[in-house]
């Protein structure tokens, strides 16, 4: 994708998708290209990205970081507790209902609860990326 990238006394101002009404080589305006690696899901990202304007086009620059097994076992032991999150508020949300109809489950409550305990045992007990990767 071709991007757009305004440098007025050194300084980036924007940085755009579509081509800017002054046109490319006016009012500061230069042609970007985003250099990306690939990376490997769930075990590594991206940083913030880095500029090389002495090139043409500009580059904006994405370094890839690793992320280590204990970053990823924080993010997946996060999201087992936000399902469980869900589940208690849309259980409370039955119980706090004027229609007869809804009923708050303790018992879903609880499976919910024992299934993520169990998964944050799992995710505890993994020592690797493979092992983490089985358990998504």
């Amino acid at each position: 994708m071709t991007l757009y990238i305004q440098i007025i006394d050194n300084e980036v101002r924007e940085i755009w998708d579509t081509p800017p009404k002054e046109g490319v080589g006016n009012n500061g305006w230069r042609n970007a290209v985003e250099v990306k690696t690939d990376i490997i899901p769930h075990r590594q990202g991206y940083r913030p990205y880095r500029l090389d304007v002495s090139v043409d086009p500009v580059q904006i620059i994405w370094d890839a970081y690793a992320i280590s097994v204990d970053d990823r076992k924080k993010t997946m032991k996060a999201k087992e507790s936000f399902k469980f999150r869900n589940i208690v508020e849309e259980q409370t949300s039955l119980q706090l209902s004027a229609n007869p109809d809804e009923q708050y489950e303790a018992a879903s409550v609880e499976t919910a609860r024992q299934a993520m305990l169990a998964k944050h045992a799992a995710i505890d007990a993994a020592t690797s990326h493979d092992e983490l990767d089985a358990l998504q």
